[in-house]
């Protein structure tokens, strides 16, 4: 009998335990990657025009991903390797908005393993070696896949040498192969490079959408977190779902189990709402022994004067929003409440005086030795500031005073003259600019925006490209000159009219299509096929 299988023969050891194998700890922002199309939050309008060119076979070979960070630019470039090179649970399928998740090409581009999906840091492979490497691959065809992807995170990395070593395969590359790029600062690609891609911007994610995200996270993990809690974290997220998530984690991790608001508040050194809503009061009350009081007691708590000056400045600018009839129905109903009463008491003047001294607060606190004493004078200034007359007042008294002076010493300082009308309407006004002088104003409001509203001495303009932030101002100032009038021109999203260039081409457009719908016309060019027509006259109201 074998030795082994004696029950009596040698020596009786102590089972030892298997040791379970315990999986690594994924944090949620890895775990929680979007896995296809629908999951990813916020960038409905990309994802609809991935659809359509998918849907409609008309791919770009290269794609520029860019916005903040954590708002789904790599996660973007993943689903969109494995929309391409999906071929579907029975292997027989093509392109996909919907990749199915489940066939080797998903699975293994999901778990980043690859072999014609290349993934490039371009913050470490920055030289013109490095993009070399790809030139010389992308002339060899794709091992399993469809198509053979470079994703460069990142890209603005790369140096000038590597991106003009890169241009000409980036412009005619293979037809198996595609370039998708990455970015957080598009303003360092060159145009060279931009020009050869299709870009899309992916937006910051809204605060509500992240917070219902989170939610769900923490519905999956088994955690409870209170609806405050996941607000706060969405505000502290700054439109990044991956900030966010790393901010549940640890909120998570902090709590034990559960996560309250006021974890949340002490994990981030937040000020709570209700002692920032009370200091804002004090501030505005100019009591000052109050205000001295609360800034000794946040200081005591731990919490950050810098955050105490954005929390103020965010009261105020929620009361703004309230004051200028924005909808609150997403606040809470203390924090809304809050917002309506201070805007009932606030005048304009007094909110822009107010957020212009605590937006020089805050720079101040940034950069000053002690932020806290930094923080004090900025609010003790702000006090002082309270009891001073507003704008609008010491200008309404002036004039009250300048009434009492004859009317013969003023009339000298200015030499009298008729008053400009107002232009009736749009054309009116941009041939007034045209006489005075402005005309690179002139082609602007001609070619590059679509009037919303025009109500002299009231303009409402919607810019077609990008025009500055000064060029209201600016254009206010010119109007001024041009009409004698004080105007107040403001830009705004609604739809308006297209721009007077865009009307004149459709004009033209159907003009040309008369033209050539003419019985006569048209037997012209069936007599001389290779007629064209190079230019007419309409004689319409002539």
């Amino acid at each position: 009998m074998d030795e082994s299988e004696s029950p009596g023969l040698g020596l009786d050891l102590p089972e030892v335990p298997q040791k379970a194998a315990a999986s690594p700890y994924r944090v949620l922002a890895r775990k929680y990657r979007p896995q296809d199309f629908s999951e990813l939050i916020g960038q409905d309008a990309m994802v609809q025009t991935l659809a359509n060119a998918i849907q409609r076979g008309r791919i770009a070979h290269a794609f520029l991903l860019t916005g903040v960070r954590g708002v789904g630019k790599t996660s973007t470039a993943r689903l969109v390797a494995k929309a391409l090179n999906c071929i579907g649970p029975d292997g027989q399928g093509g392109p996909t908005i919907t990749p199915c998740g489940i066939c080797e090409q998903c699975k293994a581009i999901a778990e980043g393993r690859h072999i014609d999906v290349i993934e490039m840091d371009a913050a470490s492979h920055t030289g013109v070696d490095d993009v070399r490497e790809i030139i010389d691959a992308v002339r060899y065809a794709s091992v399993s896949a469809r198509y053979k992807i470079y994703i460069i995170d990142e890209v603005h990395m790369l140096s000038k040498s590597a991106f003009n070593a890169l241009l000409k395969t980036l412009e005619e590359p293979p037809e198996h192969v595609k370039f998708l790029f990455a970015t957080t600062e598009v303003e360092k690609v060159p145009l060279t490079v931009l020009s050869r891609t299709q870009r899309f911007d992916l937006r910051r994610i809204p605060a509500e959408k992240l917070a219902a995200h989170f939610a769900e996270v923490s519905k999956a993990e088994g955690v409870e977190v209170d609806e405050d809690a996941l607000r706060m974290i969405a505000r502290a997220a700054e439109g990044s779902a991956r900030d966010g998530l790393s901010i549940l984690d640890q909120a998570i991790a902090h709590g034990g189990g559960t996560v309250t608001a006021e974890q949340v508040r002490d994990m981030l050194g937040l000020a709570d709402r209700g002692r920032i809503r009370r200091l804002l009061e004090h501030v505005l009350s100019a009591n000052a022994g109050a205000t001295l009081a609360d800034l000794d007691e946040a200081h005591d708590l731990g919490i950050d004067p810098g955050s105490l000056i954005r929390g103020l400045m965010e009261e105020l600018h929620l009361a703004t929003r309230t004051k200028a009839g924005a909808s609150a129905e997403s606040l809470p109903v203390e924090q809304r409440e809050s917002a309506e009463r201070l805007a009932e008491q606030l005048g304009w003047g007094q909110i822009h005086r107010v957020w212009q001294m605590l937006l020089k607060g805050l720079s101040d606190v940034q950069v000053a030795p002690d932020p806290r004493e930094a923080a004090t004078m900025a609010l003790l200034r702000l006090i002082h500031a309270a009891d001073l007359p507003d704008p609008a007042s010491v200008l309404s008294r002036l004039s009250g005073e300048a009434g009492a002076v004859p009317v013969s010493a003023p009339a000298t300082s200015r030499p009298a003259g008729p008053r400009a009308q107002l232009p009736a309407d749009f054309p009116a006004l941009i041939a007034s600019l045209e006489r005075s002088g402005r005309h690179q104003l002139a082609v602007q409001l001609h070619d590059q925006v679509g009037l919303v509203r025009f109500a002299p001495p009231e303009i409402v303009l919607r810019p077609l490209r990008p025009l500055g932030g000064d060029w209201p101002r600016d254009l206010a100032a010119a109007l001024k000159d041009a009409t004698g009038g004080n105007w107040q021109v403001s830009l705004s999203d609604e739809t308006g009219e297209p721009s007077l260039l865009d009307q004149e081409k459709i004009a033209e457009e159907r003009v040309r299509s008369e033209v050539l719908a003419d019985p006569a016309v048209r037997a012209a060019f069936e007599a001389f096929p290779d007629a064209t027509l190079e230019s007419f006259v309409s004689t319409k109201g002539a």
